[in-house]
């Protein structure tokens, strides 16, 4: 799947920002493919490599409902002409989300599990290893080695990437994060947005260096939880910047960002970047109207 990976930044003008004295821009990943969005297409590059290298007869990944991962791997399985399969967090309902239709219009087998099982991911993949093995394993968000390298790339296809003093993003299993901290310069601060509740667990790993820091106050409750005030912000946020977010992840990102500023986080004339990781497939629960994009 060929996708120009050159990343477009937006420059956000707020008063907020002014007045603290600082640059703030968006790395616009969600612009990078329909589907294939934002991160996605960066976790998934080496492991769809992999799996065609390896001459597997399909990949078999892990997610919910709404899952942007999900949605992304069975379009690039389709494109590469191999089978998807897909191992779904909790019971089948009569109706399905948008996602898991267009995950079977791309061909994407759907097996649903108890959400008891589903947690115990080690025992969940190995089941998985054995039943199918000569099908290549992505886990749960494209964690692993093959997407911490994709997503390694993203600081690379950045232009002018070295300017920014702090680099923000959201967190959800951390390979995005543990990636870019591969790349980031020795003068960077890497801040992480952890959108789970509870999470603090990972600092040791993903936080490991003086460079990377994890924040969990903006969970709003946990994940893909969401308040009137985190709606309100997304709206107002879009309003301003024509910048669409969604309330699992980037939307928490910048309620994230714009209140550590109000706290005085950020030392004067810092540069700022926040990456969009993309992916609005989360909105698609909402009804319709709750957003104004």
């Amino acid at each position: 799947m060929q996708i120009n990976t050159a990343i477009e930044t937006q420059q956000l003008k707020d008063e907020l920002y002014e007045k603290n004295n600082l640059t703030v821009s968006a790395a616009r990943l969600d612009k990078l493919h329909p589907i294939v969005s934002g991160n996605k297409f960066f976790k998934l590059k080496y492991n769809i490599e992999n799996a065609l290298f390896e001459n597997s007869e399909g990949i078999i990944t892990f997610g919910g409902a709404y899952s942007n991962h999900l949605a992304a791997t069975a379009f690039a399985c389709h494109e590469a002409g191999i089978r998807s399969i897909a191992i779904l967090r909790g019971e089948e309902s009569v109706t399905q989300s948008h996602t898991l239709v267009f995950c079977k219009q791309m061909g994407m087998q759907l097996e649903f599990v108890n959400r008891t099982d589903y947690r115990n991911k080690e025992k969940l993949y190995q089941h998985y290893r054995n039943r199918f093995p000569s099908f290549y394993i992505i886990p749960e968000g494209g964690d692993n080695e093959a997407g911490e390298k994709g997503c390694s790339e993203i600081i690379t296809n950045i232009e002018a990437s070295h300017q920014y003093t702090h680099i923000v993003c959201d967190v959800g299993t951390g390979t995005t994060f543990k990636g870019m901290a591969k790349s980031i310069g020795s003068n960077q601060m890497l801040l992480g947005i952890v959108v789970l509740k509870g999470a603090e667990e990972m600092n040791p790993f993903l936080a490991a260096s003086k460079n990377t820091v994890l924040i969990h106050d903006y969970h709003f409750g946990g994940y893909a939880k969401k308040t009137k005030e985190l709606i309100a912000f997304m709206n107002q946020f879009y309003r301003q910047h024509h910048v669409p977010t969604d309330f699992v992840y980037t939307g928490k990102l910048f309620f994230a960002l714009n209140d550590l500023i109000t706290k005085k986080y950020f030392n004067n004339n810092s540069k700022i970047l926040c990456i969009h990781t993309g992916g609005l497939q989360g909105n698609l629960s909402l009804p319709p109207g709750t957003l104004n994009f």
